[in-house]
């Protein structure tokens, strides 16, 4: 790019052999940067990412690297902390090897940018938060499901005040996850397993505290069942193991403002839905349901009057009464739009508000939700602070 000025920016991307490492962060998000010729910023200048591959698996990420013409790659996460041209550290590992990576990083004085679950607790995830504030590095944690097309089209509606008064909230996401033996399982099975951080609470519930937070009103109390339907399940190499882990979980949290949101989430479910998650937002006014893409209305003024007889079959077609959000805007993968926010974060200092704060807030609800699991009761969920 002759006249433009290039900058290079070296990003530790620690557990890239993973799904949603390699898939999401590596390959939809920096090299999908570094196809587009680089993240153009505000005084015109071109930002490359520069990815040095971490993980446990020397075969893996010499593939990878190989695979994707990326020069640099170690199992020593030590040493590529220690590269003097690196200035992010990416942690995509299991949740139970987080904390102590992230620590190092900042030790090292690196900028963090993570998955969540950031730690295994809320108090360890407010640990963090500290360290990073103390050591004055910045810190940035994924929430991905605010970027989705259909998310940001709801949220398009909350803001231009279509449903008057909100009332409630219905979540469903999930699908089958096999049980290994006799058909391969899409997930890894230490999601299975609760001594390795595994678990669908632990999992979802840090998701729903933002989509909640951000797109309707502060979460105020919480109440959860969860379920291990499926209590043997076979692993990588062909063993049965014990499911230690939910598999399922079904909550209900009371919001700001008195709505009342409830969120199904399992991998013990079958899809009959139009997408794996959907948020049916009732109101005064009218009503939504959005997926990841899409997004359909009711507005109050084009509410049919259906009337129950179950002695007769049902003469209306309910999915053709309701109307289509337009996109409005161009969408591109929600995973590599927030890096982008959270590079031009570190380089020109652009504002970014979903710090290790923000990740507590996603552990606390998780903690509380298996809490009001085992105590079998509604629990209310405190402000944190640092």
């Amino acid at each position: 790019m002759a006249g433009i000025e290039q900058r290079s920016i070296g990003i530790v991307m620690n557990g890239v052999t993973g799904r949603m490492g390699y898939r999401q962060h590596l390959l939809r998000s920096i090299l999908a940067l570094r196809e587009q010729g680089g993240l153009r910023l505000a005084d015109g200048a071109v930002l490359l990412p520069e990815p040095i591959l971490v993980g446990r698996s020397e075969a893996k990420l010499a593939s990878i690297a190989k695979d994707h013409g990326i020069d640099r790659w170690t199992t020593d996460l030590d040493e590529a902390l220690a590269l003097p041209d690196t200035e992010i550290y990416f942690d995509a590992q299991v949740t139970s090897a987080r904390a102590d990576a992230i620590k190092k990083a900042i030790a090292a004085g690196k900028h963090i940018y993570t998955e969540k679950p950031t730690a295994e607790d809320t108090e360890g995830a407010l640990e963090l938060a500290r360290l990073a504030r103390d050591a004055g590095v910045k810190a940035g944690v994924v929430q991905d499901k605010l970027f989705l097309p259909g998310l940001r089209k709801l949220k398009r509606l909350v803001d231009g005040g279509f449903f008057g008064q909100i009332l409630s909230v219905r979540g469903e996401f999930g699908y089958w996850v096999f049980e290994g033996d006799w058909q391969e399982a899409q997930r890894p099975s230490w999601n299975y397993r609760a001594e390795d951080g595994g678990g669908i609470i632990v999992d979802m519930f840090c998701h729903w505290r933002y989509v909640l937070e951000e797109i309707f009103a502060g979460v105020r109390t919480v109440q959860c069942q969860g379920a291990t339907h499926i209590p043997q399940r076979v692993d990588e190499a062909g063993r049965a193991y014990a499911a230690t882990a939910d598999d399922a979980a079904y909550g209900i949290f009371e919001l700001e403002g008195g709505v009342i949101a409830q969120v199904n989430s399992s991998w013990t479910t079958r899809v009959f839905r139009d997408e794996l998650v959907e948020f049916q937002v009732d109101g005064t006014e009218g009503s939504a349901v959005a997926g990841l893409r899409r997004c359909r209305v009711q507005h109050r003024s084009m509410t049919p009057k259906p009337v129950w007889n179950p002695d007769l079959p049902a003469g209306e077609d309910f999915r053709a009464q309701w109307q289509e959000v337009p996109d409005n805007e161009q969408f591109d993968n929600g995973f590599k739009v927030q890096w982008e926010l959270f590079l031009k974060h570190v380089v020109s200092g652009e504002e970014f508000p979903w710090d290790f704060l923000a990740g507590a807030r996603g552990v606390q609800l998780a903690e509380l939700g298996l809490q009001a699991w085992r105590e079998g009761r509604r629990l209310d969920v405190p402000d944190l602070k640092l």
